[in-house]
């Protein structure tokens, strides 16, 4: 497996391949991640096909990392990413999206892990960041248990359907690097 980051026993974070498109347009155009995002449109099914062909899948040249999440026996479990990725401060954004019937199966701590070794200590980032709503606790939680220190909350900076919402800042620090 050429394309493959970083992996457990059950779970592996892997480049995306041509057969996830369909995968990657529900995960993309979903409601649920419509709203903890910043998408203000839908993808389409061009423009990811486009993606997965041209992008490189290296951080320092694309300036972001998309990487599909895979359950040996599950199948393609979610997504997580590093976006708004500063190389000068070395430091990006995580985004994690696991679909909803994969959901309280440790998925998701097992890939924020895995992404945060290749981070650290294969990619020689800093820090890494999450901007969490206040109101999503087990995506708060998660983080938190990772490690992830909150230090501040943004007021009103995510406009939902039912009005404007607190974000909560969270970030790790990669002690490794100073």
């Amino acid at each position: 497996m050429d394309n493959l980051v970083d992996h457990t026993e059950k779970i592996r974070l892997r480049a995306p391949e041509p057969e996830d498109l369909d995968v990657m347009f529900q995960m993309e155009n979903g409601n649920d991640l419509w709203s903890e995002g910043i998408a203000t449109g839908p993808y389409s099914r061009y423009q990811l096909k486009k993606y997965i062909e041209e992008n490189q899948n290296d951080l320092f040249s694309d300036r972001q990392l998309r990487l599909m999440i895979e359950h040996e026996e599950l199948g393609v479990a979610g997504i997580i990413d590093i976006c708004t990725f500063e190389p000068r401060h070395m430091r990006g954004e995580v985004g994690l999206f696991i679909r909803k019937d994969f959901r309280g199966r440790g998925i998701a701590r097992v890939s924020l892990n895995l992404l945060e070794r290749h981070c650290f200590h294969v990619l020689g980032l800093h820090q890494l960041y999450a901007y969490i709503r206040k109101g999503n606790t087990a995506c708060l939680n998660l983080f938190k248990s990772e490690g992830y220190e909150q230090v501040g909350i943004l007021r009103s900076w995510f406009y939902m359907k039912n009005g404007f919402q607190d974000v909560c800042l969270v970030q790790k620090i990669n002690d490794l690097v100073e």
